[in-house]
């Protein structure tokens, strides 16, 4: 099933379980693609954007409620940080599993291979294929410098 869909069969059977938490969290992620479906029609893309870039905003919102919570937690708010966390778990239910270290390892040497890179200098191109690739899979913050250390050695 398209993300999309099991995104509104979610936020319908949300409705209808009362469970206003989940509720909240499926709005916000309703309202966010919304928001950059618009900015894409508005670009020229008539159908708005695709999965890729749906994964990619629904990585970014679980990232910043990680963020959030962790201040919450050293700012000693735990009832903010444990809403936070939720919102979290709600997220992560539309997103692909996420590879460990050792395949996201693997991912970057066949993405190295796919594009011949041999130096600093083709690491653009090494993370766009993995950006094509597994966007919502792994954490490019973390794997960047992976990649980078590939390169250089």
């Amino acid at each position: 099933m398209e993300l999309r869909t099991r995104i509104s069969a979610a936020l319908k059977q949300a409705m209808k379980d009362k469970d206003a938490a989940r509720l909240s969290t499926l709005r916000l992620i309703n309202a966010a693609i919304k928001d950059k479906d618009i900015d894409a029609r508005a670009a020229g893309q008539d159908e708005g954007v695709g999965a890729a870039e749906v994964l990619g905003i629904l990585g970014k919102m679980s990232k910043q409620r990680a963020e959030s919570a962790r201040t919450y937690e050293e700012g000693g708010r735990l009832d903010l940080a444990e809403r936070e966390l939720e919102e979290i778990k709600v997220i992560e239910e539309f997103l692909p599993k996420q590879l460990d270290e050792a395949a996201s390892a693997k991912a970057v040497d066949a993405a190295i291979a796919e594009v011949g890179a041999d130096s600093i200098r083709d690491m653009g191109k090494v993370m766009g294929v993995l950006k094509a690739k597994y966007t919502g899979q792994m954490d490019f913050g973390s794997v960047g410098p992976m990649v980078k250390d590939r390169l250089c050695g």
